[in-house]
């Protein structure tokens, strides 16, 4: 997901349109802009943009497929 907002330690993330707060506590320096890995809520790492997209694509492929009959 992309940070887009930080106010301490809670971020405003994005991925497909979806925005959700998470807790930034366990990543270090997270800014505006960086993509980080969420789960229940927490970032847990940060990854560059190369690797983000190929994950966004990755997971559009899995809903692609799963809508088809």
């Amino acid at each position: 997901m992309k940070v887009l907002e930080i106010d301490d330690n809670v971020g405003v993330v994005e991925a497909g349109g979806v925005k959700r707060r998470i807790f930034l506590d366990l990543v270090d320096d997270a800014k505006i802009g960086d993509y980080v890995v969420v789960h229940a809520g927490y970032a847990i790492h940060l990854i560059d943009e190369k690797e983000a997209q190929e994950n966004i694509e990755l997971i559009n492929q899995v809903f692609s497929a799963a809508d088809t009959p």
